[in-house]
């Protein structure tokens, strides 16, 4: 039998990209050896969904306003808030009674300098228990015309939109978002794990006089005896993380629905 989705994403701009598994060796920008070996690395490259803009298009901010096009547009347009094209004819005649006149805008300047609301063209919802993280793409060298604001979405609760707000970083340059290029990367996380009991609940080891024996024992066997041992082939931990995720169970621990 099929797990219970964690996550179900419904695409509501038809010609938005379907999420696509997050690619563990960042879009084929992670070094050989760091893909090989560091499955530290991997594993957070690889954990959740990237996600594409559903058209093309371009911001321009001035310092004072954010500018906005796209193709079928001559000029640049002041943004306030922008319908996706004929976007809102389509939900209006999809929606229920009542509901028509409330299409999610694709983009919006917002009050703060330089911060625009980006709509995926997706709306989400998770299984109980269960949220999504909202963030930059892991791994990969930042954009240097905009930076998205993180968030924690409880869409078990809240069904809508599934945006991003982007601080623009650069002035008086034309910033391009492409349909088929991931922009995004959203990844499942319990609640418990960001609840304040949990986080709260840290405990701090002092100084080196407050380790145990079976904290000297796994420091030897992690660090001193691979570096012991001339023989120990590269990647051991990345190895041992594979092997343990093959035999595990996805789903031990996780939050019952």
């Amino acid at each position: 039998m099929d797990p219970v989705p964690r996550v179900t994403f419904y695409r509501l701009i038809e010609e938005a990209a379907a999420p696509r598994r997050a690619d563990r060796s960042g879009l084929g920008s992670l070094p050989t050896r760091a893909f090989r070996h560091c499955d530290a690395v991997t594993s957070a490259a690889g954990f959740g969904w990237h996600l594409c803009p559903p058209i093309d298009f371009e911001l321009l901010w001035d310092g004072a306003g954010v500018w906005w096009r796209c193709e079928g547009l001559a000029d640049w347009l002041p943004l306030g808030a922008a319908q996706y094209p004929r976007f809102a004819d389509r939900f209006a005649a999809a929606a229920p009674p009542g509901l028509g006149d409330y299409a999610p805008p694709f983009l919006t300047a917002l009050q703060e300098p330089g911060v625009v609301q980006v709509w995926t063209g997706l709306a989400a919802r998770t299984a109980p228990g269960w949220s999504l993280l909202v963030r930059d793409l892991a791994n990969l060298p930042r954009h240097p015309g905009y930076q998205p604001y993180e968030g924690i979405v409880e869409a078990d609760r809240w069904f809508g939109p599934l945006f991003t707000n982007l601080r623009l970083t650069r002035t008086d340059t034309p910033i391009a978002f492409h349909a088929g290029q991931p922009f995004l990367q959203v990844q499942p996380i319990p609640q418990a794990a960001y609840a304040d009991a949990l986080l709260h609940g840290a405990a701090l080891v002092a100084n080196l006089a407050g380790l145990s024996a079976a904290d000297w024992a796994d420091y030897e066997a992690s660090i001193v005896a691979p570096n012991r041992d001339p023989g120990t082939p590269p990647g051991r931990y990345a190895a041992e993380a594979r092997r343990r995720r093959r035999g595990a169970c996805p789903f031990a621990g996780a939050v019952p629905d």
